[in-house]
């Protein structure tokens, strides 16, 4: 029977080492494919293999897993010499809970979903990795802002993070034309992941400045100042306060409504309610929120209403542009 060494790295759970081959720009994708449809002596396809050793869930994991099963659909219903098929050894080993998920699905299934449609469901983290790389090498801003507003600050933080940070990466290498939009990109990127800063290329050993400050990429000067700025500069330093020093037109857009709202409270919410809030309460609240709740103090003739209009400063009051 056929072999490769594919089998070898999933034997091994050498996820990094599979995800390398299949995004290698010089590989050969008929024969990544003829790969994933070889038996080994025990009559297994690399699927088994995958399916034998996922107990443990990784994103380079979801990702190597989802695109094997792109290499060969029908694998999710080959049986291995002992009449296995790779769901039938996930569940006998205990596969993580992400891998058995895919594997449960029907060749119909896959083909429905497509690579896109299977990606974003199981292996979301290296699909907007991937999604955002073609953004950010197109110059599209807007779509890369568009996804970190529209998910999770835990979801877009693994994708900064994933492949050590490669995303920062991306862009060291893709801003020698300058554009606010760009420079805000960054600031929402380190801010939300400021170790990306000191991330080092796994191949060349250099970060993100080292990276745009090569003759070949020559990042924009703005770019290089915010690639310079340390780690926990970042981590110790409010956002606004970023932004205000780089962006001070994006700054006033982002913030002069809200300073104007609470400018607007503080003058006009009287100050009957401090005794019925307590010290220790408004103490312990932010300033958006206790003005909020003010409000609704102040609004007690009318409940509905009250908590109707400060919900809704409150929503106001409490976004996270970055």
């Amino acid at each position: 029977m056929a072999a490769n060494q594919h089998y070898e790295w999933l034997k091994q759970r050498n996820w990094p080492a599979v995800e390398d081959s299949m995004l290698d720009s010089d590989r050969d994708l008929d024969l990544l494919k003829r790969k994933y449809k070889e038996r080994d002596e025990h009559g297994r396809l690399p699927h088994h293999w995958l399916a034998a050793k996922a107990q443990t869930h990784t994103h380079t994991l979801a990702f190597v897993s989802v695109r094997s099963i792109c290499y060969n659909l029908q694998a999710l219903t080959t049986r291995d010499n002992k009449g296995e098929t790779p769901i039938d050894i996930a569940s006998r080993s205990g596969a993580c809970a992400e891998i058995i998920g895919l594997l449960s699905l029907t060749p119909e299934e896959v083909r429905s979903l497509g690579w896109k449609g299977m990606a974003r469901l199981y292996a979301p983290v290296a699909y907007w990795r991937s999604e955002m790389v073609k953004w950010i090498r197109s110059r599209s801003y807007a779509d890369c802002h568009k996804f970190i507003d529209e998910h999770d600050d835990e979801l877009v933080r693994e994708v900064l993070k994933y492949d050590n940070s490669e995303l920062l990466l991306a862009v060291a290498c893709e801003s020698q034309i300058y554009s606010d939009s760009l420079v805000f990109l960054a600031l929402r990127m380190i801010h939300r992941y400021p170790l990306s800063l000191s991330a080092e290329d796994p191949d060349h050993s250099e970060t993100a400045l080292q990276w745009a400050q090569l003759p070949e990429f020559d990042a924009c000067n703005e770019i290089q100042k915010i690639l310079s700025l340390d780690p926990t500069h970042i981590t110790s330093t409010p956002f606004p306060t970023l932004l205000l020093h780089y962006l001070p037109a994006k700054y006033h857009e982002i913030y002069a409504p809200y300073n104007t709202v609470c400018q607007f409270l503080r003058l006009t919410v009287s100050p009957h309610d401090n005794a019925e809030l307590g010290e220790q309460s408004k103490a312990d609240l932010p300033v958006g929120e206790h003005l909020a709740i003010r409000i609704l103090y102040d609004l007690n003739h009318s409940m509905s209403l009250g908590y109707a209009i400060g919900g809704q400063i409150l929503s106001f009051l409490k976004p996270d542009p970055s």
